[in-house]
């Protein structure tokens, strides 16, 4: 929580009552978006283009591992029952990355970025283009930010009991594309592509077609015609990896359900072993349920397929005296199939929770219903600003009722990657203005502050990378409000 800031009540599903013992603790660490930032079939130069594709490139992206590890210590020093690993815990479907990041999770040596030759990516100082970020050369400047990232590094692990959540990114190459043989030749490829060719636009209309999250983007549109189109511009040599292949989806949920001792099959529509849908029980009081919701036909979205409105049901009616919670990755709202699963939760006075991800917001909000109400959480990433977790501690009260303390966990870095991490991922959330108006405040004179030669902001020295055209602000967008990120949440009795 921020320093000061003191829990909001919030009574809008019951009154304060006093609190009894607490039924369970846990965690919630989502949209980590562990990514390899040289892996050539990253979109990265459709950054340029500004709003809806700033996700594309991020100036902090090369430290995903080292924030995840951070928000690890801290969920560690929390103490939970149970750590929800809330999806995209990973970026682009690829080996490498799971690898990374079940190694955070893990606890141990984690790998570095990048490939055989070490980082050899857009950020790289050898790249003239002051479109992207470059640490070693312009404002601000962190010149150890690259070489940190190409070293491994050791993680403490969470040494707690975790329930890994399937989002879009985990399986979908940029949580948009069904992995096919053209993005599979793009990833194992010895060639990039940094820079659009000069005149190519996007067709009309296709930014219109990015919504629900921050990194929801109309690919699905471009393949064929922008992206092949693209490919026939100036690309730049890369070292080759083997390790960047696409996992199919039996293969990242056969990983995941390994490495969080889950590896005994679907507990949802048929037992399928190649989804992620599964109760889990925390003692006599509380039960999770987890649901599946990314796509496996493509696009952000979430989509509730045959037999997991039955599935819910069944875990519903078999939670006895528990207290229920859904657990899924995209908000039910923007889930193709989502308010069947609604009603079923609207229907159901032991349901007092969703939690969620996807959104990379912060944001807390109460659905009423003649059967009790629950309320709707969903928790900011790890990726973009303000990098946070969230801990949760549900309580009975002396009422009959449910009382839900929530509060934000803040990474704990090694005391600089953490540090740089979170200015570069606030200078991205800031928009162009506002990150504009913070260069000339304090990095105008700042030795490497101009773009290159030609490149965006040179002519005012101001850095290329820094506010991309027509970004708005979106650091309270992320963050939420007082209430959406520390908050006691009453419910009334079932």
């Amino acid at each position: 929580m921020l320093a000061g800031e003191r829990p909001t009540v919030r009574l809008e599903l019951g009154v304060q009552a006093p609190l009894r013992r607490p039924l369970a603790t846990l965690a919630h660490l989502t949209d980590a978006h562990v990514l390899d930032p040289c892996s050539p079939v990253r979109a990265t130069f459709l950054a340029r283009l500004g709003p809806p594709f700033q996700s594309t490139f991020r100036p902090q992206e090369a430290l995903t591992a080292q924030v995840l590890a951070g928000a690890v210590r801290a969920v560690r020093a929390l103490g939970p029952d149970v750590v929800i690993e809330g999806g995209d815990l990973i970026d682009n479907a690829q080996a490498n990355e799971l690898e990374r990041a079940l190694a955070v999770l893990a606890g141990g040596s984690v790998p570095p970025v990048g490939g055989p030759a070490g980082y050899d990516g857009v950020q790289s100082p050898h790249n003239a283009d002051g479109a992207y970020y470059r640490p070693g050369r312009d404002w601000p400047r962190h010149p150890r930010l690259l070489p940190a990232a190409a070293r491994p590094f050791r993680s403490e692990g969470l040494r707690a009991p975790w329930l890994p959540v399937l989002g879009d990114h985990d399986v979908l190459v940029q949580g948009e594309l069904v992995p096919s043989e053209l993005t599979r030749g793009l990833a194992a490829a010895d060639r990039a592509l940094w820079t659009l060719p000069d005149g190519l636009e996007l067709p009309p209309g296709i930014a219109e077609g990015a919504v629900g999250a921050p990194d929801a983007l109309p690919l699905g549109g471009l393949v064929d015609e922008f992206v092949m189109a693209a490919l026939q511009g100036e690309t730049v040599a890369v070292a080759p990896s083997p390790d960047r292949s696409q996992l199919s989806v039996a293969e990242v949920v056969g990983a995941m359900r390994v490495a969080a001792g889950r590896d005994t099959g679907g507990d949802g529509p048929a037992g399928s072993a190649d989804r992620l849908d599964y109760v889990h029980d925390l003692g006599e009081r509380v039960r999770l349920v987890v649901l599946d919701l990314a796509s496996r036909d493509g696009g952000s979205g979430g989509r509730a397929v045959d037999g997991q409105v039955e599935f819910v049901e069944r875990a519903i009616a078999g939670a006895g005296e528990r207290w229920v919670v859904l657990v899924t990755h995209q908000t039910l709202r923007q889930t193709d199939g989502g308010e069947q699963v609604e009603a079923l939760l609207d229907a159901s006075p032991r349901v007092v929770m969703t939690l969620s991800g996807h959104t990379h917001q912060n944001r807390i909000w109460p659905r009423d219903t003649p059967a009790g109400g629950y309320w709707n959480v969903e928790t900011a990433s790890l990726i973009d600003w303000p990098q946070q977790a969230r801990a949760l501690r549900l309580h009975e009260t002396s009422g009959g009722g449910l009382a839900i303390e929530t509060w934000v966990l803040d990474h704990v870095g090694d005391g600089w990657a953490g540090r740089v991490s979170r200015e570069l991922a606030h200078l991205h959330a800031a928009g162009e203005a506002a990150a504009s108006a913070a260069w000339a405040a304090g990095g105008a004179g700042a030795a490497g502050g101009a773009g290159a030669a030609g490149g965006a902001g040179a002519a005012s020295g101001r850095p290329g990378w820094l506010g991309v055209a027509g970004a708005r602000d979106r650091r309270d967008w992320f963050a939420g409000a007082p209430a959406d990120r520390n908050a006691v949440l009453f419910r009334r009795a079932a």
